[in-house]
């Protein structure tokens, strides 16, 4: 039988995390289908039938996996109250923290993709996990239209979703194919199409967003659907 996370004790909890991280690490080394259950067994220490204590297959393993990833990934963008009140530095910022963000998730992320392709149940996991950046992209640009920043005939789900595929692809090609540009360039450039996209105009008195120090578990080119502006979100 499962045992719900919410039931667990302190020792239970304990043991679940270290199975999704022996199972986030089997993944990024070895790919999906090469792991299997005793490989994370392994890592975490743990007997094959404390594993099915908390998880039905492999299958359930990798989707919280790949979900608490892109949790992270939307925590480690949302930009916080040391960026101006400006919406130009802030979508800014997001998309430099996005792109960070991305160098240390990306390998899961793409093997979810991967996956996805050809199976259902993760098509949707998939689906479910970018909704959660598509709705923060559209929140931001309504309310840029209603104070009237931004172009008021655009939708704004749609526009976050072709915007933050345009980052995200941005992403993938420079830190996972290798495309030569510095970290400010690729960040300046990105935000330059995303404001023009919206009619966001960059005004003559603004300041750069401050470029956060790197070291906070990417690569060394460390890099979004990003997309909000307000601070509600950041």
């Amino acid at each position: 039988m499962i045992v719900r996370s919410e039931a667990l004790t302190a020792r239970g909890r304990r043991t679940r995390a270290a199975l999704l991280q022996a199972g986030r690490e089997a993944f990024e080394e070895h790919g999906y289908d090469a792991v299997r259950i005793d490989d994370v067994c392994a890592r975490a220490e743990v007997s094959h039938g404390t594993f099915y204590t908390y998880f039905d297959s492999k299958e359930a393993l990798f989707g919280e996996v790949a979900g608490a990833a892109v949790g992270e990934m939307f925590t480690a963008s949302v930009v916080g109250p040391t960026v101006p009140d400006d919406p130009y530095a802030r979508v800014e910022a997001a998309n430099l923290l996005y792109l960070r963000a991305w160098a240390a998730n990306s390998r899961l992320l793409r093997m979810l993709e991967h996956i996805a392709t050809g199976d259902d149940r993760f098509r949707g996991l998939l689906l479910e996990l970018r909704e959660v950046f598509v709705r923060r992209g559209a929140e931001g640009l309504r309310r840029l239209q209603e104070q009237g920043l931004a172009d008021p005939g655009l939708d704004p789900r749609l526009t976050a979703i072709m915007l933050g595929g345009m980052v995200e692809h941005f992403a993938h090609v420079w830190l996972d194919l290798g495309e030569r540009a510095d970290e400010r360039t690729a960040v300046d450039h990105l935000t330059r199409l995303w404001a023009r996209a919206i009619g966001l105009t960059q005004p003559s008195t603004s300041e750069p967003a401050p470029f956060v120090e790197r070291g906070q578990g990417g690569r060394d080119r460390e890099g979004c659907m990003t997309g909000t502006t307000g601070k509600e979100d950041r």
